[in-house]
Order: C-alpha cells, then structure tokens, then sequence
C-alpha cells in the first residue's frame, strides 16, 4: 500500500518540478566507443567542442543561471524560469522528457536529480544519451553537486559564491537559535488526494534541521513515511508543518478539511497552540533549489517566534 502511495507521490511532485547521489551525482552509460569513432582526430575535435547541456528541471535550470552557463535544453514548467533561457528549446515535463528531442538537441550532458533516477535512467541509456542525475536532497549535497559543475565547466568563481552564501545564511540562523530549546517538528507532504510524513532524510526535513527543530520521523532510511495520526499524536509535535504540492490551493483545502474532520488532530499540542503553518511552494519545494537561504529565514520565525527579528 505505502509503496503504491510513495510511486504516486513522485509521480505528482514532478508536475511542480520539484523537484536531486554523492558530492557530484551519477552518469547514465555512455555510448560504447566503436572503430568508426575512435579516432584520434574525432577526439581531438570533441574536447574542443562547446557544451551542449540540457537541464530537465527547475531547480537545475536556476543553478546552471546561477552558474552563469548557457544551455540548449530546458524543462517545461508553469514556474518561471530564467532570462537567459528565454529563447531555449522545451523539452517535457521533468518526470518524462521527451526523448527524441532531447537527442535531437545533440547534448554532451543531460542533466536530471537522483530522485529521478530510477524511471529516467533506462530511458536515457536506451537513447544512448548521456545522463548525469545531481543529488538535491539537502542542502549540503546540492552544495556539492553546484562545486561539481562549477569545477567541471570552469566556473568555480561562480560556485564558491552561491556556497558561500548559502553557508553564511545558515551560519545567522544557527546564531540566532543558539542556546534555544529545540521544538519538536512534524512535517506534512501532501499532494492532491493524499499526504505523508516527511522525514530527516528529505529537503525540507533539512531545512528544520539546520534550523534548529527536532524532526519526530527521526532514525529513518527514507525520505517519507506513510501517516499515522495516532503514533503521530503520541509524539506531540510543538509543531506541525504543511508542505502543499502539485496544486498547493487544492492540497491546502484538503489539509484543512482534515484537520476539521479527523478528531484526533485537536489533541495534537500544535493544534491546540495555533502552531500549524503552511509552507509556500516557492520556497519549499522537494529538491533543494537556490530558494534555500530564504526559506531557512521564513522558516525561524516558525520555530523560534521568538527569534522573528533576528530572522
């Protein structure tokens, strides 16, 4: 049951683009090497080449601005993407990319998120198209991946500047929730029709973390879990998050119908304390993005309303 539920969240979360493995993601097969291009010419000439890169995502397309690198692929998206991309090529929804265009735009990498990776893989290495799948899962990892592509394509002034300003916001919201008891968190992922329970290993479950919350779905291997409200009210959460996904106007109504109409969520201290609040998909979305920073600021005055000035 819960897994039929989680393939019917990543099927719903790729429709906002939300939309992320190790320091520097991992690569589809490439092409096998065959006697007609081998030679050391053909080589000779590829190195010279110009990147040709497809991002497949939101989250990606704003790092590669960020990065100050062109690209020749870009997803589709109701979300607003770069300037500098005005004029670039649509290739499909992030969840299901149209393949032959892609091959169409002769790309030397496509690039994608690990969360992705195991439906997009066989396909990309069906076309024989070079994947690379950047893991965006926290914002340590995203910052790996962003030193990655910033060494790979000659943009490591760029790199060490988004890093850095990243990691000087966390260090603010770390100084100024220093010393303050840790509030219990539960964090709820809804999407139309359905919801779940975000853990320490998801985005947004890092995004508390670093914030200073104690996340009550701690000790898991996954990113979610499936919803008990009766274990959940025996934790107690000081507070309860609600992220709304796919089409946050739909998932908050249904956040709010159910909290009116299953009794149990009245017994929860969060409840009682008026200590429930609805996180914007512009900042927090599943995969770690470039939003970071502003959605660590929203998120203290959540914790700590104490803390708001110093947000």
């Amino acid at each position: 049951m819960f897994a039929r539920l989680a393939k019917m969240l990543v099927v719903t979360l790729s429709i906002s683009a939300l939309a992320a493995c190790s320091s520097g993601g991992t690569t589809a097969r490439e092409p096998e090497t065959t006697a007609a291009n081998a030679s050391k010419p053909a080589a000779t000439e590829a190195a010279k080449e110009e990147p040709r890169i497809v991002s497949t995502t939101v989250a990606v397309t704003q790092m590669m601005d960020a990065l100050e690198l062109d690209l020749v692929g870009i997803p589709t998206s109701v979300k607003t993407l770069p300037d500098r991309y005005k004029a670039v090529k649509e290739v499909g929804n992030p969840m299901s990319p149209d393949m032959e265009l892609v091959k169409s735009l002769h790309p030397t990498e496509v690039l994608s998120v690990t969360t992705l990776k195991a439906d997009l893989e066989p396909a990309f290495e069906a076309a024989k198209i070079n994947a690379t799948f950047l893991d965006l899962t926290s914002l340590v990892s995203m910052e790996e991946a962003i030193k990655m592509l910033g060494q790979k394509y000659e943009r490591t002034e760029q790199a060490a500047k988004i890093v850095s300003q990243i990691d000087e916001r966390i260090a603010e919201i770390s100084k100024s929730t220093e010393g303050k008891p840790k509030p219990a968190v539960l964090i709820l992922l809804g999407v139309p029709g359905s919801y779940l329970v975000a853990t320490e290993k998801s985005y947004i479950g890092s995004l508390v973390q670093l914030a200073g919350g104690v996340n009550i779905a701690s000790g898991a291997k996954v990113e979610y879990l499936a919803s008990n409200t009766e274990y959940l009210q025996k934790s107690n959460p000081d507070i309860i998050l609600r992220a709304a996904h796919g089409m946050p106007d739909e998932v908050i109504k249904m956040f709010d119908e159910e909290f009116k109409k299953n009794d149990i969520w009245k017994h929860f201290n969060a409840v009682k304390n008026g200590r429930v609040y609805d996180l914007p998909e512009e900042l927090f979305g599943t995969t770690a993005n470039l939003a970071a920073a502003e959605a660590l600021k929203s998120l203290v005055p959540m914790l700590y309303p104490e803390a708001k000035d110093a947000a």
